[in-house]
């Protein structure tokens, strides 16, 4: 029997402030555990709230970029539950009346393009973090860290439109791309900044009510949303293809065994006995204030795509990968502009920059080469002056040590090497280092001949050129 899903996101975005949304104290990730606290944020009696209004600007800059209608009046909530990591017994929240509604926003899946409905965006503060066994005395004990209590977050609920994990997977890095752009939050999901839960329920037809859904909560990469839904859909099949009932609960994803467990029973709205907070008064937004952030709103990905692809050339894929951020996109063009070459510097970023950054853990404001030495490297081995395994040579000492090209290269003599006399010697030497693979092709194996270029390469350091090199093989292989 076919079943029908639907997966509904919820996701969770720390903002980009310098501090809490109702404290002066630091949002700075890694410091000491409960050194970034005050009275506010641990919920003293009689300690009062303030909000951040950077917070306020980004979550609304947040709304307008998803498409969202920014309300000119939202209100904070106090959403009760029990937590140890929840000092005040409490989390400010929004409920009733949301910052934002009614939005939509265009992924692009293996399905082709798709529009999800954004249901609402709210502003609330993050609770803090329980560390078993992490820097406690003793495993058998659990530590609390409230340094993350009253960090800034945005939730973002999307209606249930995605009917597989894949589409979910695409619509969590489309939120992730579009939020980190316009600068409201950094997308780091290692270190907490970024949060996926999800609702998912299957039925027996496209038409049918929806069935009963669980909520797989905190899934913090775009692969385990893939892999923690597919399981949670397959799961709830088995269920229903065997006659027993899908209960309606939270559960947990366990990346080490790739499977969702059980945490405890759904909770529902009244649940959490949602009133008013009387420490806040309700926000207004101007209108004026959501004009201005829409005309200083940065340039969303999708347009930088069109536009890199319009302007340069460059094919969907690589369009996509240079929009991941601003500052991605800003690099590229300039190496772009500096080279002369805009799909050899994309080639270069998503390959060579890339891959080095990704293995470091870092990302493209960490980089230490400017796009002029970038570019500059790029023009040498467009020219003919060095080979591309010198280039990939070069690229790796910039990387490691810092410098120019041109001046690693003269240092190092790894100009190309073109001298036909200084080549063939090269070609005779190695020809006769390897009779076998010699024997081989003269025997009718002429897959031979691209092991024996490299070995030529590679004793020439990368540094002869390769047209030359494979010409003379060839014609010394050829000669009985």
């Amino acid at each position: 029997m076919q079943y029908f899903t639907s997966v509904g996101l919820e996701v969770h975005a720390q903002l980009l402030t310098a501090s809490k949304i109702f404290c002066g104290c630091s949002t700075a990730f890694g410091a000491p555990p409960n050194t970034n606290v005050c009275q506010i944020c641990l919920g003293y009696p009689g300690a009062l709230p303030v909000l951040n209004r950077n917070a306020v600007e980004l979550a609304a800059r947040a709304a307008i970029a998803l498409g969202c209608t920014v309300h000119p009046v939202s209100v904070f909530a106090r959403k009760h539950y029990f937590y140890p990591d929840l000092p005040k017994g409490y989390q400010i929240s929004q409920h009733a009346l949301p910052l934002a509604t009614d939005g939509l926003m265009a992924i692009d899946s293996a399905g082709g393009p798709r529009s999800i409905r954004i249901v609402r965006l709210h502003m609330e503060e993050d609770a803090g973090k329980s560390l078993h066994g992490e820097g406690v005395s003793t495993e058998s004990f659990t530590g609390v860290d409230f340094n993350r209590s009253g960090v800034p977050l945005i939730e973002i609920v999307t209606a249930p439109d995605i009917d597989s994990a894949e589409v979910a997977a695409a619509c969590f890095s489309r939120i992730r791309d579009v939020l980190v752009a316009i600068g409201v939050t950094d997308g780091n999901m290692e270190e907490g900044s970024l949060r996926c839960d999800a609702n998912v329920s299957v039925r027996l037809s496209s038409d049918a009510p929806l069935g009963v859904k669980t909520e797989t909560k905190n899934i913090n990469s775009f692969r385990f949303v893939q892999r923690a839904l597919q399981f949670e859909i397959d799961r709830q099949v088995a269920l229903l293809a065997a006659g027993e009932r899908v209960e309606q609960e939270t559960r947990l994803w366990d990346s080490s065994t790739g499977r969702t467990v059980s945490m405890r029973g759904k909770e529902e709205a009244h649940d959490y006995r949602y009133l008013p907070e009387p420490d806040l008064r309700p926000l207004h937004i101007s209108p004026q204030f959501v004009g201005e952030l829409r005309r200083t709103l940065p340039e969303l990905p999708e347009q930088a795509r069109e536009r890199l692809m319009a302007t340069y050339g460059l094919p969907a894929y690589d369009a996509g990968v240079l929009t991941q951020s601003v500052a991605l996109t800003r690099y590229y063009e300039a190496v772009a502009a500096a080279s002369g070459n805009p799909k050899g510097a994309s080639n270069w970023i998503m390959v060579e920059v890339l891959g080095r950054l990704n293995a470091a853990g870092d990302d493209i404001a960490d980089l230490e080469i400017a796009p002029e030495s970038l570019a500059s490297l790029i023009r040498l081995a467009d020219s003919g002056r060095i080979t591309g395994p010198t280039a990939k040579q070069v690229f790796e000492r910039m990387f490691v040590e810092g410098g120019r090209p041109e001046a690693i290269v003269e240092a190092e003599g790894l100009a190309r090497v073109n001298d036909e006399a200084t080549i063939a010697a090269l070609v005779r030497e190695t020809l006769a280092a390897h009779p076998k693979p010699v024997e081989q092709y003269r025997a009718g194996k002429k897959q031979t001949l691209g092991f024996l270029v490299g070995q030529v390469m590679k004793a020439s350091s990368g540094k002869a050129d390769p047209e030359t090199v494979s010409r003379h093989v060839r014609r010394l292989l050829e000669q009985v």
